[in-house]
């Protein structure tokens, strides 16, 4: 009973005791709120990296083997792929690259922004072509049109997105297409602006020749889909028209299929699966890559995993660095406690001759480091949790407040900025709290539970 009053009391009398306890608060609130925002920017991120790409994306490689050749129609590969019962929904795109400009830019004004090093997000845009209902069905792709806008125009029709309205153009021989919101504000378009898309492709009269095919088209909306890179180098339209344009024998680039129940484990065993379904029906190649896998078979993770991977990395390197911190704090601990026992040993001496054990002296002190580490990871958790869960109002208020701004939404184009609590990795944290501070104690009270009676008596 002794050692819980004794720890107390000096607990109590040692003001220094508030800097330990300080810095194993600011320790693990900092660790709380930073891991729970890389958490979140970590989520926010895969959801949209996998609302355009969907879960698995099969991209066959055509025209490897003059003598053997994959189907370039997509009819028979969306046939096998949305017969497995575990796909929700499947759809083909048609990807090219075009230059982009409005119309009246003429020839030299292309060229000038071909060469020039500011436009380079101006220079080549991703034109991609798709089959209406099904990319809905497949990817997010109604919903980036239906959300909220900064710079671009909503489409008027959410379900034919590529009509063009007779207010833009008398004419039903025009084509509309979606632009991505960023590349919208660039170009300074508006509804109704008319671009030219040019673009190269292969003679099919002649193999080594090519030809540089242009055509016009109405911009009828945008689309924000919440990945800053797509909207500013992406432009939607049908793919029969894209077809009609390249007048390319391939009809389709990647068939993007969604699962009823995605999970890592049922990406991966889907794609081996497929792999071997469509390699043997001659469907796609089936090249294998250096993991024996099938390259031309892929999951969203693997399209995306560089930017995946550092996103972990940055939150793994935070986390290391912010637990110097509670290296800080436990040397704190150290040396507040090591003072103690120097200051201390008249009152160790008497009550060891009183009876008291070396263990007793042992547990006296750590609980001083016990009480240290509970009171500051429990007042950091309590705090680091409320910070995480309110820390896009805590941002407003210090922008607004200070008139600098904080966090820039136009850059990672997030509504809020994202946060997610991990209360597994709220218990982790004060556990290691509790574990640093001990640990670091445990000398200084090892030299006290050491200490003979007669020498500490003598020397006071």
């Amino acid at each position: 009973m002794y050692r819980w009053f004794l720890s107390m009391r000096y607990l109590r009398a040692r003001k220094t005791n508030l800097i330990g306890i300080g810095g194993i608060f600011v320790g693990v609130g900092a660790l709380i709120l930073i891991l729970s925002i890389m958490t979140g920017f970590l989520e926010e991120t895969r959801r949209s990296v996998r609302g355009s790409l969907s879960d698995l994306v099969i991209a066959p490689r055509f025209g490897a083997s003059k003598e053997d050749s994959v189907p370039t129609d997509p009819a028979k590969i969306l046939a096998e792929v949305r017969a497995d019962p575990r796909v929700e929904a499947a759809a083909a795109h048609l990807v090219w690259y075009c230059q982009v400009a409005k119309e009246g830019a003429d020839a030299d004004s292309m060229i000038r922004i071909l060469s020039s090093s500011q436009s380079g997000n101006l220079s080549a845009v991703q034109i991609v072509g798709i089959d209406l209902p099904a990319e809905f069905e497949a990817t997010e792709f109604k919903a980036s049109l239906e959300r909220e806008v900064k710079y671009g125009a909503r489409v008027d029709n959410a379900e034919q997105p590529f009509a063009v309205p007779e207010r833009y153009s008398p004419s039903p021989l025009e084509a509309g297409v979606v632009v991505g919101e960023k590349l919208y504000s660039n170009l300074a378009l508006r509804r109704g602006d008319r671009i030219k898309l040019a673009t190269i492709v292969e003679d099919p009269a002649r193999s080594d020749s090519f030809l540089t095919p242009s055509r016009t088209y109405v911009v009828v909306g945008t689309f924000r889909s919440k990945e800053n890179e797509m909207d500013m180098s992406r432009i939607y339209l049908d793919r029969a028209e894209m077809i009609d344009f390249l007048s390319s024998p391939i009809q389709y680039s990647e068939v993007l299929v969604k699962l009823k129940h995605e999970t890592e484990a049922t990406s991966k065993a889907l794609k081996a699966e497929l792999g071997v379904r469509l390699a043997e029906n001659r469907l796609i190649f089936g090249y294998i890559n250096l993991d024996n896998e099938f390259d031309e078979v892929k999951t969203w993770r693997e399209f995306r995993g560089v930017l995946l991977g550092a996103i972990e990395n940055e939150r793994v390197l935070m986390g290391i660095m912010l637990s110097l911190v509670l290296l800080v704090a436990g040397f704190t601990v150290f040396a507040i406690l090591s003072m103690m026992v120097t200051e201390k040993r008249r009152d160790i001496g008497i009550l060891t001759a009183l009876g008291a054990t070396p263990r007793g002296v042992l547990e006296t002190f750590l609980l001083i480091a016990y009480w240290d580490a509970l009171i500051g990871a429990l007042l950091g958790a309590i705090f680091g949790t409320w910070g995480a869960l309110k820390i896009d109002s805590i941002e407003r208020w210090l922008s607004k407040t200070f008139g600098v701004q904080i966090f820039n939404r136009d850059v990672y184009l997030f509504d809020t900025i994202p946060s997610v609590v991990d209360p597994v990795a709220v218990a982790l944290i004060v556990l290691g709290a509790f574990v640093c501070a001990l640990l670091f104690a445990a000398i200084p009270a090892w030299n006290a539970a050491k200490l003979d009676p007669l020498e500490a008596l003598r020397q006071e």
